[in-house]
């Protein structure tokens, strides 16, 4: 069964580089630009990733529903100004769990960004972005649903003009407990 993929995504014609631009990224495979997240070798080569994703956009452009199914996958997508978020699972997977990562994902990022989820806004704050993202799934896995769960582990304020020392050293010692339990198993 394949993993569920979350994309945060700007228009597909706005080249690579808007696909790349923001504040350091988790490590991507070779080739992969930073803002996409595959969690399995579905599309093992760039350019197949690349002609998926264009497909998709333009499939998915051009309605008002929420989902489609394209290539043996459901997708549930939402769109904000001129930024699309996607998230792509297999046909069994269940529509309503991939539409609760992406309401748990946008909601997360129109707190972060101050209601303000567009393109300009995310690429402006990449960094925050991927923590979000790897609050809800990590390698595939959904981790958390509930945006407020995740607002609160990365610590995001609405006075506060985006990541604290304090947030950061909360988001890493996270990290190392989780490194540590999955030691333990």
């Amino acid at each position: 069964m394949q993993r569920p993929e979350a994309w945060p995504r700007p228009h597909p014609g706005e080249g690579a580089a808007a696909a790349q631009a923001g504040g350091p990224a988790p490590p991507a495979r070779a080739g992969e630009p930073s803002g996409l997240r595959y969690y399995d070798d579905t599309f093992p080569s760039m350019k197949e990733q690349m002609v998926f994703e264009k497909n998709v956009f333009n499939k998915t452009s051009r309605t008002e529903s929420e989902i489609a199914f394209f290539g043996g996958m459901t997708i549930v997508y939402k769109n904000s100004i001129d930024l699309f978020l996607y998230v792509v699972g297999s046909s069994y997977e269940n529509e309503l769990m991939l539409m609760s990562v992406l309401t748990c994902l946008f909601e997360s990022l129109n707190h972060m960004l101050r209601k303000n989820v567009e393109k300009r806004w995310l690429l402006e704050n990449m960094d925050g972005a991927f923590l979000v993202l790897d609050e809800i799934v990590d390698g595939g896995v959904i981790l958390e649903s509930d945006p407020q769960q995740v607002i609160q582990k990365v610590n995001f304020r609405a006075d506060d003009g985006g990541l604290t020392e304090q947030s950061v050293a909360q988001v890493l010692q996270s990290a190392k407990e989780q490194i540590k339990w999955s030691l333990l198993k």
